[in-house]
């Protein structure tokens, strides 16, 4: 909590999207992120975490020292950086920030900007055989998008979300986030919108990036209870992902590609196998057994927890309910103000019997629990709202003759809330 108020005082009021202030701190720590084992850099709206989680599980199978640096974290800051698959130690952490502040002095600096540059910095002074960064907002002028020369760059799906920062149509939003390919570089790509991908070449071609692109150059197809994934360079097959739903299906695929091209020879088939089994995302269709939500539930019924929030998470969800199918499902949801729940809940309708609407805690941006409800409803769902998830899984609970699963979604926020209060 320390470390958190420490850092908030570098909360930009407007968010000012630039690699001048990065650049600036990065120059005068020695230029740590030119000094780095090979990089692959992922950008896009859904999926960028879980395909990060695939690559780190998979190469850690090999046997390969991997750094990663994602946002925002669930439970404690300290889970955005980790140095060799373990996450960093707040005697380290504490460390490197004031290291970074003392150097930037009272020079303007963001939030995320200063722990990207702790982060590079902790990487550049660790050994490792693969740095793996995730993008915070778009691609283009994010603060991780200071590498020059990356081994591999990905872009995942990219569809509406931080509308306004990154533009107002989806040809703007890929412009922004495949600037984070380079020129010779090779870049993956998932399967993308039309006007995504139409952008993408056009961005890829104006500075000679070698694009392969999902159901062109790789893809995936299910065979019984395996995953073939057909990269570039042959054909592979693989066991389901521990991680549920379709959409895991095509980051595995995505991650599979991005270490082919990489070429490491230490990445076998049996690393690529063993990956499979073993990545771990939390917050993503993650079922809770345990913990004190858990247990306030009758015999047969399931909780589950997702921080899907845009329009492609509530797909990616209802597609996911749709396969496991039989119990009903009760939706616990609360949504930022920044968000839009009417294109998150759509794809969900079909699949609810009840939802329980509730504030995101500690959110100042947290949407009002009646006024979602009042959204919910206009959708034609059974809608109530709750104080908070305790009293909402109870009311499910007291209301339902028939046990089910009680999802709660709508923000990584709530998801990193849920996890800390059921710990």
């Amino acid at each position: 909590m320390q470390l958190i108020e420490r850092l908030s005082k570098y909360h930009p009021k407007v968010i000012d999207l630039s690699l001048s202030r990065i650049e600036r701190i990065l120059d005068l720590l020695g230029n740590p992120e030119n000094r780095l084992p090979p990089v692959i850099h992922i950008a896009g709206t859904n999926g960028k975490g879980s395909t990060l989680a695939f690559i780190r599980a998979i190469a850690e199978a090999a046997g390969l020292n991997v750094h990663t640096y994602t946002s925002p974290h669930l439970v404690k800051f300290n889970e955005r950086i980790r140095i060799n698959g373990n996450i960093i130690e707040d005697e380290t952490l504490m460390g490197l920030v004031e290291e970074v502040e003392i150097i930037n002095g009272s020079a303007p600096i963001t939030f995320f900007e200063l722990t990207t540059a702790v982060a590079l910095l902790a990487f550049h002074r660790t050994p490792a055989d693969l740095v793996l960064l995730e993008t915070g907002l778009g691609g283009r002028l994010d603060a991780t998008n200071v590498i020059k020369r990356p081994a591999v760059t990905i872009l995942s799906p990219i569809s509406y979300d931080h509308i306004g920062f990154l533009g107002n149509n989806l040809a703007d939003i890929a412009t922004e986030k495949a600037g984070i390919m380079k020129t010779g570089t090779v870049c993956i790509t998932s399967k993308q919108e039309p006007i995504v991908l139409d952008t993408i070449r056009r961005v890829s071609d104006d500075i000679n990036v070698p694009l392969k692109v999902e159901n062109e150059d790789w893809w995936i197809s299910i065979l019984g209870d395996k995953l073939l994934v057909n990269t570039y360079e042959g054909k592979l097959k693989l066991p389901f992902p521990k991680l549920l739903g379709r959409h895991q299906l095509h980051n595995a695929g995505l991650a599979t590609v991005a270490l082919a091209a990489l070429g490491d020879k230490r990445v076998t088939e049996n690393a690529l196998r063993q990956g499979m089994k073993t990545v771990d995302w939390p917050g993503r269709m993650q079922r809770l057994t345990v913990g004190p939500f858990s247990e306030m539930l009758p015999e047969g019924w399931e909780l589950w927890l997702d921080g899907g929030h845009n329009p492609a998470a509530g797909e990616a969800i209802a597609g996911t309910i749709e396969a496991q199918g039989v119990k009903p499902v009760y939706l616990i949801i609360g949504m930022l103000k920044t968000k839009n729940p009417t294109q998150f809940l759509e794809p969900l309708v079909p699949y609810i019997s009840e939802v329980r609407t509730i504030r995101v805690l500690g959110e100042e941006a947290s949407m009002n629990a009646h006024e979602l409800c009042n959204i919910a409803v206009s959708l034609g769902l059974n809608a109530y709202a709750s104080e908070n998830i305790l009293e909402a899984i109870s009311q499910i609970v007291n209301a339902q003759q028939i046990s089910g699963k009680i999802l709660i979604c709508g923000s990584l926020y709530l998801a990193g809330a849920v996890l800390r209060e059921n710990s």
